[in-house]
């Protein structure tokens, strides 16, 4: 009986060698870049879209570098305490690496950077999950922004529609989503059809560190637990 592909032998210590350097690359890169760069922030990040990142990321690559990935590698490059920090001070930014955020390097004037970020915005659909920001609701009626031939689709969708002399057509009212709720995927490929757009990417600043001043933005960050360190 020939031998089963599904039956090998996996080198777990080469997969973890590889994400062991692989980590070790990132660290290394961000120490380099600390000491080519004046200033450090943290930023965070919602409705994060890679592609419209990528664009930002790269109108911005003549003055600054960011890194995004794990919290917990970052810490490790800049230093977790200030027993292990890497420039005086970097534990603080640190330990304000929580949740979905990153790292930007970067030689702007602190005004510009300010302005960049505070200005940044892009709207975009709702995924799954997302939390709806408005109350969608169709009338019972003509749905004419609707070709025929998507009349099937809607009805998958969960929709109470129908065809009347080809023309889709609500049989009763339905709710495509309430505000305050999660969307559901359903939800949102109706409102991709429909052009409703409901998230928004955006980037706040919440600290900067640079080797004269240290300043965190976002009220309430700066705890005990920072100016104790």
């Amino acid at each position: 009986m020939p031998k089963s592909k599904r039956d090998r032998t996996v080198t777990l210590s080469k997969t973890k060698k590889k994400g062991r350097e692989h980590k070790e690359t990132i660290v290394q890169s961000i120490r380099d870049a600390v000491e080519e760069y004046n200033s450090i922030y943290v930023f965070s990040f919602e409705n994060m879209r890679n592609l419209k990142f990528k664009q930002f990321r790269e109108q911005l690559k003549s003055s600054s570098r960011f890194f995004l990935g794990s919290n917990k590698v970052m810490q490790v490059a800049i230093g977790r305490a200030d027993s292990d920090e890497i420039r005086p001070g970097l534990h603080k930014v640190s330990k304000l690496l929580r949740g979905d955020c990153g790292l930007c390097l970067t030689n702007m004037p602190i005004e510009e950077a300010h302005r960049i970020f505070g200005e940044y915005e892009d709207h975009d659909f709702a995924r799954t999950g997302s939390i709806a920001s408005e109350t969608v609701e169709l009338k019972e009626g003509p749905l004419d922004q609707f070709t025929h031939e998507m009349e099937p689709f809607l009805r998958k969708q969960g929709m109470p529609v129908r065809l009347n002399k080809g023309v889709v057509e609500l049989v009763g009212d339905f709710v495509v989503c309430e505000e305050g709720k999660p969307i559901s995927p359903e939800s949102s490929r109706i409102l991709r059809l429909m052009g409703i757009k409901m998230a928004t990417f955006k980037l706040s600043l919440i600290c900067r560190w640079s080797p004269e001043d240290y300043e965190v933005y976002q009220e309430g960050l700066q705890g005990s637990d920072i100016e104790s360190s």
